[in-house]
């Protein structure tokens, strides 16, 4: 789904997929690209995740300005796209300037970033120099004059007659200069080791092989900064590995947010927390007794740990299947207490209602109508 935003002082394009009670993940992409370059990974990571793709300010469809842009500036545009989304804690990842912007925003909104995929970037692109010279070039000449050059960098040379790659060509090439040049001057600024060395989310490497602006070593000092990050290299990929390997960046990537599960009550207790909430997990601990402490326990970790928290059903759709189940059966207590989870799983009352005709037809016209009755109440409580 694309929106349009008003953040700061300009128009941020942004494509969002997944289902809207499903875990942030934010993905940025790299210099003179936009937004598309995380297409290949969407099939699989929108099936468990809200996925938020922003174009830089100056890139795709985001309005551009001239410069001076930082990593601080872009910062600032992001955490403006999640307040203009009401998101409040995500998954940050990027590629190249994206995952320094992910280092910035990590280290100023550190509340704000549940774990860091950070791919094919580093804490500082040397020499600056450079950076500065290419960005006097396409001021001077235009984009076309570095075209060459930069797909080079961005794709091993078996890929440089795919179809893919001329969608990156045309991304390049459409990138107004003066965005691009100003976003260059932004790297050459940018020195991002005291405030990377301080992050302590869990967050992922990536690195392609043959990369070339970002090599491995600046890979693995990245991975030496962050305390408990973890790294890995892509064979057979350059700069921008999400369109020249996209299942195995995708496998990375879900292998990251999706951990196997060892301790099922923790993962559990984590995942019930998310769903009914702190307040109401709290009551339920302090009211256990000798009685039902095993039931509790059994309910955590089989229930929460190893049925909610499988990746192949988003929490929207768990919450309204359980609501189908639990008003088919005349579980009213439960169907209160899933009704309630409701507002953090993401489905909303026009879902309900949808499901509760369903259930009328497959459970029974008595069966609805008591849950109806039931949703009507709930609702009342929790959208005063």
């Amino acid at each position: 789904m694309p929106v349009f935003l008003r953040v700061n002082d300009i128009d941020i394009h942004v494509l969002i997929d997944g289902p809207p009670g499903a875990p942030p993940l934010v993905l940025l992409h790299s210099l003179g690209t936009n937004a598309h370059i995380w297409d290949p990974q969407m099939a699989e990571l929108a099936r468990s995740y809200r996925v938020i793709r922003p174009d830089l300010r100056g890139h795709g469809l985001t309005t551009g300005t001239p410069g001076p842009y930082s990593m601080a500036l872009f910062a600032d545009d992001l955490a403006g796209v999640l307040d203009a989304l009401c998101v409040g804690k995500t998954h940050v990842g990027g590629v190249s300037i994206g995952g320094m912007i992910a280092q910035a925003f990590a280290a100023k909104y550190n509340a704000r970033v549940a774990s860091l995929i950070l791919c094919d970037t580093a804490i500082a692109i040397l020499p600056a120099e450079n950076w500065i010279l290419r960005a006097a070039k396409v001021r001077a000449e235009g984009m076309a004059s570095i075209e060459e050059a930069v797909i080079a960098n961005w794709v091993t040379p078996g890929f440089l007659a795919a179809p893919e790659t001329a969608g990156l060509r045309a991304m390049l090439l459409r990138t107004p200069a003066e965005s691009y040049a100003a976003a260059c001057e932004a790297i050459a600024a940018a020195d991002l080791s005291a405030s990377t060395a301080a992050l302590q989310m869990p967050t992922l490497v990536i690195v392609g092989a043959e990369d070339k602006p970002t090599p491995v070593a600046l890979a693995q000092a990245l991975h030496n900064a962050i305390a408990g990050s973890s790294l890995v290299v892509v064979p057979g990929a350059a700069h921008i590995p999400t369109v020249e390997k996209p299942a195995e960046i995708t496998e990375a990537i879900v292998n990251f947010l999706t951990p196997a599960t060892t301790d099922y009550f923790a993962a559990g207790m984590n995942m019930r927390k998310q769903v009914l909430g702190e307040a109401h997990v709290a009551r339920a601990t302090a009211n256990m007794t000798d009685l039902d402490r095993d039931f509790q326990a059994f309910i955590t970790r089989t229930a929460w740990g190893g049925i909610w928290t499988r990746p192949g059903l988003d929490k929207r759709t768990r919450s309204l299947l359980t609501i189908a189940m639990m008003a088919a059966l005349g579980h009213e207590e439960e169907l209160k207490l899933h009704l309630r989870a409701s507002k953090n799983t993401g489905a909303t009352p026009a879902d309900i209602a949808e499901v509760l005709m369903q259930v009328a037809v497959y459970g029974g016209v008595p069966s609805a109508n008591s849950a109806f009755r039931i949703a009507k109440e709930i609702f009342k409580e929790i959208y005063p």
